[in-house]
């Protein structure tokens, strides 16, 4: 096997990182012609195409994407080794990284995970988003110790990991003030005909949330749907439609968006989940993230 050229993988990692050749060989000093060849030299020797060049745009391919993230690991802990040998003394970081489906509000997210940097022994926390099935092929390879979800893992799966219950949650409707001045009386069947925001086809409460809408006559006029939980939110907060949340972070929501709270339910109810490698949960991270939400 030909030995890996750290320096090509280093040039290549820089100029992901800083998204142009022109900008990593203005960081490096060196000429971009020097940066090109050397990461031209190194595709020749991988046998891939790290970038799909359209023009004058470098984007990375799908294979140089997971080339990049081993990269990034190893020049952070190449950084880290640095410090060490600076400090002349020893590193004692427990690393965290934790997967968060796109569906999962970030309020909510940071409510759930911050618990894991308050603990006595330092910890790293690397949060990594995406859907749930890339996540998961991340957990399956070690290259995750949990993922946060509303969704478990269903049986029949072909990755072993185990589903632990977090927390749960009834649903807050949200607007903003003109909106909402216009459906606090008679909610919620005052939402009927009014713009509403709903969740994309991803989220696991959609259906319930639907189901309620219907169970009670409402017919909202849906506006807009989104698989991103903040963008969601920012049309709200603009005035485009109601919303919903989790009435477990509705005061951060409301605090965070500037948005008033046009009424509440506890029918439609929506689980947090863990995904973790282990039935038993060994990582003091995860122990300490799982204590706090179910204390």
């Amino acid at each position: 096997m030909t030995p890996l050229n750290y320096n090509h993988l280093y040039y290549f990692y820089a100029v992901a990182t800083d998204g142009s050749i022109a900008r990593a060989s203005a960081r490096l000093n060196l000429t971009p012609q020097t940066i090109s060849g050397q990461i031209s030299s190194f595709e020749t020797q991988i046998g891939i195409d790290l970038f799909d060049r359209k023009g004058n745009k470098m984007q990375l391919s799908e294979m140089g994407q997971m080339i990049y993230s081993y990269a990034e690991e190893i020049f952070q802990l190449g950084d880290e080794l640095k410090n060490v040998l600076k400090t002349k003394e020893p590193a004692h970081w427990l690393t965290f990284t934790v997967g968060i489906t796109d569906v999962i509000p970030k309020v909510l997210a940071f409510k759930l995970l911050s618990p894991a940097l308050n603990m006595t022994e330092p910890v790293r926390l690397i949060c990594n988003e995406g859907d749930q099935n890339s996540l998961l092929a991340d957990l399956a390879v070690n290259r995750l110790d949990l993922i946060l979800t509303d969704q478990p893992l269903q049986s029949g799966s072909h990755v072993k990991a185990y589903n632990h219950l977090l927390t749960e949650s009834g649903f807050t409707f949200f607007a903003s003030e003109r909106l909402a001045s216009l459906n606090l009386k008679g909610f919620p069947q005052s939402m009927s005909g009014q713009p509403f925001l709903m969740q994309g086809k991803k989220a696991a409460v959609r259906q319930r949330l639907s189901s309620w809408l219907k169970k009670h006559d409402i017919v909202p006029n849906i506006v807009a749907e989104f698989d991103d939980s903040a963008l969601l939110k920012s049309f709200g907060q603009a005035g485009y439609g109601i919303f919903t949340g989790p009435t477990l972070i509705e005061e951060m929501i409301e605090s965070q968006y500037q948005v008033k709270i046009i009424g509440r339910t506890q029918e439609i109810k929506e689980q947090y989940y863990v995904i973790s490698p282990d039935r038993r949960i060994k990582h003091p991270a995860i122990v300490e993230v799982v204590n706090a939400a179910t204390n």
